[in-house]
């Protein structure tokens, strides 16, 4: 029997019954049709939780002048947009101030052609921070009582501000590109002190001070979450003190450990703002390129634009058992010790040799061009099965140089300020803060789970064994204030004293009397009307082992370290290099 070609009409046909619907298609799932054929889509995204009235007719999705994302959902009732609060206020301005939107975009493509790319949100938080003082709140730009201040306002950061912070920034903190840092609403408070300064420019040194702060700001992500109120608060130091930055510098000390560690580079890719630092040294350093030898602060055009390239060649890695089949394997490819600064075209001639070979040539052609990226000089170190001790000895360069580095570009005095709870609670957890929801309350079964134990030892082992930090219970992962009363409710006399009692008791069990008692301070401070119990653990000077029962009752001595946001088992094979180093 001879084929026959079956050709049915584009779309479904849903008026009818299955018979009536002959030659179409009737039904379907996850399929669309483009260009009169039929093809698989992949499945559906999430957007929002709301739930609209009628039945959705139409959806339109656009991308706004600001860069953000937004669908549109047409129901037979009603139309549906959400905004954010940025793009709001834009539009409220430009009903009083119609050229606005016009001219904050000429702004910026100017901008982007120096390397400062922007949206135009990012505006809306300036203009925002020098009217108002604050970063949250942007319905006090929708009324028409700003419009002759705003319009001010823009005239002055049209004309001088941003082109002179933004050449302050290039030229002193070695910002080539926004692709280079995390968050670029750290600019925000840089451009509000500037316009505050007004027709005085800012003296060298408060620049340093100004240039210190935003690196930090950067590697500990101050702005990564809660932009809004942290943007608030930095900005009330901005406007009212004479000394705003180191204030600012010690706020972030509060949240984070300014010190930065090896194991911060364990695993992490070009993404992390590390490496933007990375750079920025390196060119204070007047590092060269390892190929062309060409300095890497000199903008010579396209041609030579920086990029990153892998000292250990990833095909030859790969090989060796670094693929992506290996996922810790993987990261250590990727890792920002495994990269050097490169200009474009160098890169595009680089060949995947061997690192020896590499590094060989590059120190023999340009002799300190590895000292001044912080690459290992010990040949050995660039063998192939050393790679791994290649990483760590570059790890501990960095460490040495980036700290020194940072500290030293201008001595910042010890401001009086403190971060209250909320504001602990509200940043979330790092590696100086951690959230438990209870001590020993198991919420699946309703009763004491002496395992959840476990957990609060191991937390406060790997603080301990790091650089300290404070555990939060009764607060959970997301940040919501639970209390104490379910553990309470599980203990004999339900109270804050027995409470404290039992956490003292297992400290001593499991690390002596002399730590619990030197070294955890425990509070029960109120949070929203709530009581909650805040462990201050500070670093002991001895390493400690916590005794870990698995399910099949099998106890074992494990080492935990703060890392980041969690508290891992630290390798056996890295506990011995670990102890030497931290412990005396």
């Amino acid at each position: 029997m001879a084929f026959m070609k079956i050709a049915p009409k584009p779309g479904l046909f849903t008026d009818g019954t299955r018979y009536s619907a002959e030659g179409t298609w009737y039904d379907s799932d996850k399929v669309r049709f483009r260009k009169g054929f039929a093809e698989k889509i992949g499945g559906w995204t999430k957007y929002v939780s709301n739930t609209y009235l009628g039945t959705a007719r139409k959806l339109h999705d656009w991308v706004t002048d600001s860069g953000n994302k937004y669908v549109g959902v047409g129901t037979n009732l009603k139309l549906y947009v959400n905004l954010t609060d940025a793009e709001l206020a834009l539009a409220q301005i430009s009903g009083y101030w119609p050229e606005a939107r016009a001219l904050f975009k000429t702004k910026l493509k100017k901008l982007s052609k120096n390397g400062f790319v922007f949206k135009l949100d990012f505006l809306i938080y300036v203009l925002l921070g020098i009217l108002h003082n604050v970063g949250s709140k942007m319905e006090k730009l929708h009324d028409s009582d700003n419009n002759d201040r705003i319009r001010e306002v823009w005239e002055k950061l049209d004309a001088e501000i941003l082109d002179y912070v933004f050449n302050v920034l290039k030229s002193q903190a070695y910002i080539d590109h926004t692709k280079e840092v995390n968050s670029v609403y750290a600019f925000v408070p840089i451009i509000v002190y500037t316009y505050k300064k007004g027709a005085n420019k800012l003296s060298q040194h408060e620049i340093k001070k100004m240039v210190k702060w935003f690196y930090y700001s950067q590697i500990r992500f101050r702005y990564i979450s809660q932009l809004p109120q942290k943007l608030d608060k930095d900005l009330t130091i901005i406007i009212n003190e004479d000394n705003p930055f180191d204030k600012l510098l010690n706020l972030i000390a509060l949240e984070r450990n300014l010190e930065i560690t090896s194991n911060e580079f364990e695993g992490v890719g070009i993404q992390h703002p590390l490496w933007g630092l990375m750079k920025f040294y390196f060119k204070s350093k007047n590092a060269i390129c390892l190929t062309t030898g060409i300095n890497i602060r000199k903008n010579m055009g396209k041609k030579y634009e920086l990029e990153w390239d892998h000292i250990f060649p990833y095909s030859v890695l790969r090989d060796e058992g670094y693929g992506m089949d290996n996922r810790i394997k993987y990261q250590y490819a990727q890792e920002i010790t495994n990269r050097a600064v490169l200009t474009s075209v160098a890169n595009r001639t680089k060949s995947a040799q061997n690192a020896d070979i590499y590094l060989e040539m590059a120190a023999k052609r340009f002799p300190k061009s590895l000292q001044l990226q912080c690459i290992p000089e010990d040949e050995s170190l660039w063998k192939l099965e050393n790679y791994e001790l290649f990483l760590r000895a570059r790890r501990q360069i960095l460490v040495e140089e980036l700290n020194n580095y940072l500290e030293n570009i201008t001595e910042t005095t010890q401001e009086d300020i403190k971060m209250d709870l909320y504001e602990m609670i509200a940043a979330g957890e790092n590696n100086l803060v951690e959230f438990k929801t209870t001590l020993r309350y198991d919420i699946k079964t309703g009763g004491a789970n002496k395992k959840l134990e476990q957990v609060i030892l191991k937390a406060i082992a790997a603080f301990s064994n790091a650089q300290g930090g404070t555990l939060i219970m009764g607060v959970n992962d997301d940040m919501e204030i639970i209390g104490l009363e379910q553990d309470y409710q599980i203990l004999k006399n339900g109270t804050k004293d027995e409470f404290e009692l039992h956490i003292r008791n297992l400290t001593n069990n499991a690390y002596g009397v002399d730590f619990s008692s030197n070294n955890l301070e425990i509070l029960f401070p109120f949070v929203e009307d709530t009581e909650i119990c805040v462990i201050e653990i500070k670093p002991w000077h001895k390493p400690l082992y916590t005794m870990v029962t698995d399910n099949n009752g099998t106890k074992s001595e494990k080492f935990y370290l703060r890392n980041g946001n969690s508290s891992p088992e630290l390798p056996t094979s890295e506990i011995a290099d670990y102890i030497n180093t931290r412990f005396d």
